[in-house]
């Protein structure tokens, strides 16, 4: 019997040393619970992206140098891959929308129109209408693509159906089932952005006036104004981390900061609730900042770490695409922020696979979860994208 056993454990050994070589990130990364895995599953079959349990190679032709070429170089490769791989599935989801802002920009940044193609061909295949009739904020991101493209097309025809489904909006109830409209962090980014842009195209600053209203309704709600974090929703005001600190979703603080970044470039300049919008867009950028990995990068649960050993890409690209728009607007101290601006674009340039795939994604969730270090989903690529794009203006600024 002894001998049994000592031969299952110098094979189990055996079998382990091979897996520590094969997928050290995959072992070093806790695995996915039952439900997490469940959720995996269910956004892989809605084509969002995947998780193989090989992604390949590295790419080892990238620099994460602070350069136009190597910025656009690392862009073009991950918006290649994505498209390629997402263009047959393009749907009005938020997961979708957020791809889109991304392409949108990466065709500015990289001087490629196909990338914006892609997006004005979907919105014309839908007649550029949002998913529902009275959509929700998740529903109303698709007009934020919508709305970009017309201020470069103007053609009202773009922008008319999200119109009309915004004025429905604000003809309902302001509250149902005793929530407030944007009752979950995520959808500061998903709805506010497209609020403000309805005003700079048609001029009508009811719409401004509703996005003002609501925001500050979401911000009473979940705002932390000691630890100048967001908690996603009212069910995580008392939940707390492994280590007994309040949990705070790096994506979904990722999903503010962005927003805000995407308020504030269309929100007019003698708006009496823009010094609101700077002042937490500030407070957001300095936490996060004091609380960014050695790798450069942010894991999924913001204040416990160690808890989560991979990096979390989807949010740690929003929270890079907001500081680098923040330094280039004036709002964010450069000397202050280039330097982490910089460490998180090498940290996101080291997760890029040989064919383009960007890892260490998140699955749609609403709360830290783990995943493989493949985990790849289209809404992160978007965010990425984003973050280039910011970060390529960066360089060419004189410091």
């Amino acid at each position: 019997m002894d001998f049994v056993r000592r031969r299952i454990s110098t094979r189990y050994t055996g079998w382990l040393f091979c897996a520590l070589i094969a997928a050290p990130p995959l072992l070093a990364q806790h695995l996915p619970t039952p439900a997490q895995r469940a959720a995996i599953d269910r956004d892989n079959a809605r084509h969002f992206g995947d998780d193989p349990a090989n992604g390949g190679p590295m790419a080892k032709n990238l620099s994460p140098a602070l350069r136009p070429k190597d910025i656009q170089a690392a862009m073009r490769k991950v918006a290649d891959w994505e498209l390629a791989r997402a263009q047959p599935y393009f749907d009005s989801i938020w997961t979708s929308a957020v791809l889109y802002v991304g392409l949108v920009k990466a065709s500015g940044t990289l001087k490629d129109p196909k990338y914006s193609d892609a997006v004005q061909a979907y919105g014309e295949r839908v007649g550029w209408a949002e998913r529902s009739r009275v959509p929700g904020a998740d529903d109303q991101a698709v007009g934020q693509s919508y709305l970009d493209l017309y201020f470069k097309k103007k053609d009202p025809r773009m922008i008319a159906p999200t119109r009309e489904a915004l004025d429905r909006v604000m003809a309902g109830p302001d509250e149902v089932d005793g929530k407030i409209p944007w009752w979950w962090c995520d959808a500061l980014f998903m709805a506010p952005p497209v609020w403000v842009r309805m005003t700079a195209a048609t001029g009508d600053h009811k719409y401004v006036t509703y996005m003002n209203r609501e925001f500050q309704k979401t911000s009473n709600l979940l705002w932390d104004p000691s630890e100048h974090l967001y908690f996603r929703d009212a069910t995580y005001l008392n939940r707390k981390e492994a280590n007994g600190q309040p949990m705070f979703w790096s994506r979904g603080n990722g999903w503010v900061m962005a927003g805000i970044a995407r308020v504030l470039e269309y929100l007019p300049e003698n708006d009496p609730r823009r010094p609101f919008y700077v002042e937490q867009f500030k407070e957001m950028a300095a936490k996060v900042r004091s609380i960014q990995g050695k790798d450069g990068l942010w894991r999924s649960g913001l204040l416990d770490p160690q808890a989560y050993v991979l990096p979390e890409n989807s949010g740690s690209a929003l929270f890079t695409f907001a500081m680098a728009w923040g330094v280039n607007h004036g709002i964010l101290d450069r000397r202050v922020y280039r330097p982490v601006i910089a460490k998180a674009w090498k940290g996101l340039v080291s997760h890029i696979y040989a064919d383009g795939r960007l890892g260490c994604i998140q699955q749609t969730g609403a709360a830290p979860a783990f995943y493989r270090p493949t985990a790849s989903y289209d809404y992160g690529i978007g965010a990425f994208l984003m973050a280039g794009s910011e970060i390529d203006r960066m360089s060419q600024k004189k410091p």
